[in-house]
């Protein structure tokens, strides 16, 4: 296969790691492809970035493998990134079947697809920190993997299937492991967007109303997912085929997050929060942070944005 440089394939490109990376390219000057399983014509996320008449859109679900085969062969793009199936962790306790199925059938459709085809271009697909499960330090690509959620796990059998295809036919593929990462296109039922659009309410319309939360002494890893979207770029045309984590390094609590959003609006959380017990998970996981070393130093890349201004930016670009 004759690869069209500057063209890149955008699988899942309507959410909001696709729609950022979208974005991202576009401004590099490639051609974007991008494909989605909605039938709609208009994609909001698309429309809020200014991208909405700039991508070429094909409805596609990454388990079809026929039309999945045929998008790869007519484009031939130099880059593939896989950015589709469901993102929820939530979800995954609800859907566990279509969690596995999108995930872990879809990673293999694409491989195997790019397998046949012999297909030489670069290919990245979204791992999560969700298959490290807890840790109670920064974790790295080598670390130990042990998930204890059905959508980490099926994110931890498909970074298992790229490293094997990385490994045994070559192809060109690496998994980003992600680490919690925001934007103002954050779907309303993660939920930093409703902490954010919580205390914005409360701010405006009705300072005795409570926000809802879970338990807020989880301790996680926030970044800016324009930023991460550069790290994935960066690390999917590195020289050297690699598997990275994409983080921050630095553990924030819940409970801190939220103090700095209510603290934006100068109120006090404390009077506005309610823990809701009903909200815990199960098997929710306490403490979980990375640490970027490997992608700093090897690549170059280190988050720049605070978490100060994720929340400004979250709030001021919402408005």
């Amino acid at each position: 296969m004759s690869l069209n440089s500057r063209t890149a394939i955008v699988l899942g490109c309507a959410g909001q790691d696709g729609s950022l990376i979208s974005k991202s390219l576009l401004k590099k000057g490639y051609k974007v492809i991008g494909t989605t399983r909605s039938i709609s014509s208009k994609i909001k996320n698309h429309i809020k970035l200014g991208i909405d008449k700039d991508i070429e859109i094909k409805h596609n679900d990454i388990t079809n493998v026929s039309s999945l085969s045929k998008i790869i062969e007519h484009y031939q793009p130099e880059s593939i990134f896989n950015l589709a199936a469901q993102s929820s962790v939530g979800k995954s306790f609800t859907d566990p079947i279509d969690t596995v199925s999108g995930i872990v059938i879809g990673t293999l459709n694409i491989l195997e697809t790019c397998k046949k085809l012999n297909y030489k271009g670069r290919l990245f697909f979204a791992s999560s920190s969700e298959i490290f499960g807890a840790n109670a330090c920064g974790v790295d690509a080598d670390c130990l993997k042990n998930p204890i959620n059905t959508y980490g796990i099926a994110k931890k059998t498909s970074f298992e299937l790229v490293k094997f295809y990385r490994e045994l036919y070559n192809l060109k593929c690496v998994s980003g492991i992600l680490f919690n990462h925001e934007s103002h296109l954050r779907d309303k039922k993660f939920v930093i967007q409703k902490i954010i659009q919580g205390a914005k309410e409360i701010s405006k319309n009705n300072r005795l109303k409570k926000l809802k939360v879970g338990n807020i002494e989880v301790i996680r890893d926030w970044g800016w997912a324009p930023e991460y979207m550069e790290g994935v770029q960066i690390m999917t045309s590195a020289k050297k085929l690699k598997d990275y984590v994409i983080c921050s390094g630095i553990p924030i609590s819940l409970k801190k997050f939220i103090e700095k959003v209510f603290s934006y609006y100068n109120l006090n959380w404390k009077d506005h929060v309610e823990i809701d017990k009903t909200l815990f998970r199960d098997s929710d996981i306490m403490v979980s942070y990375g640490d970027p070393t490997s992608i700093n130093k090897e690549l170059g890349w280190s988050a720049q944005i605070s978490i100060d201004m994720i929340i400004k930016n979250m709030i001021e670009l919402s408005e």
